[in-house]
């Protein structure tokens, strides 16, 4: 009786089981890639917003404070954005005519506010507060990146649980006085790996426990 199987079978069957295990493992580079590039993370996408609005003029140039457009980034969940009136507390005076700014005067005259194109926009079943990660030493450019070099806002970090678990599992890493929160360019004055123990201790940060579930998932 002639064979089932010729003499290449093995062959052939070994080569099927290698370029499967080829193709198992490329669909997992792709995969691990995909997720963390730039379409899915939207890192250094810049984000067109109805207003041309330049932080690396009004920040970086300028010296614009954070606090002055996000008011409430110290006290509440959300930094929030600026109402009309803000814009309109130097505008009123400054570049009056500008056709850039009409969406801006429009808005005040009709009493709309202008739709801002949210940049960071976390997950529904993610709870965080802007106001602790203030209070508690964390850097605006620590999330947001050189935000005062940005003439039209990106994500700097993808936001995703990994990256945020880095800073929660060693806050000392990241941690700064809090006076130095909404400095662009901060330089620790002392070693980080001094200076960042003392603020966790000083500032009672219960490092043990920001890896919990609970701390996000509420």
């Amino acid at each position: 009786m002639s064979q089932l199987f010729g003499p290449a079978a093995n062959t052939i069957a070994k080569a099927s089981l290698i370029g499967a295990l080829a193709l198992l493992i490329a669909g997992a580079g792709f995969g691990y890639h995909f997720v963390h590039s730039p379409y899915v993370t939207g890192v250094g996408v810049a984000v067109a917003q109805p207003v041309p609005y330049s932080h690396a003029q009004h920040v970086g140039d300028l010296g614009l404070d954070c606090r002055y457009c996000h008011t409430a980034v110290e006290t509440s969940n959300s930094a929030g954005v600026p109402p009309t009136e803000s814009c309109m507390g130097c505008h009123a005076q400054v570049a009056v005519e500008s056709d850039a700014l009409q969406p801006v005067r429009a808005s005040l005259e009709n009493d709309q506010p202008l739709a801002w194109v949210r940049v960071h926009d976390l997950a529904d079943y993610v709870y965080f507060n802007h106001a602790i990660h203030v209070r508690q030493g964390i850097g605006c450019e620590s999330c947001h990146g050189r935000i005062d070099r940005m003439p039209v806002v990106a994500k700097a970090e993808s936001l995703q649980m990994i990256w945020c678990l880095d800073c929660h599992r060693n806050p000392a890493a990241y941690i700064r006085p809090r006076q130095a929160v909404f400095t662009m360019g901060y330089q620790p004055p002392i070693e980080q790996s001094v200076l960042g123990p003392q603020l966790v201790s000083e500032y009672g940060i219960e490092s043990a426990r920001l890896a919990d579930c609970s701390v996000c998932h509420r």
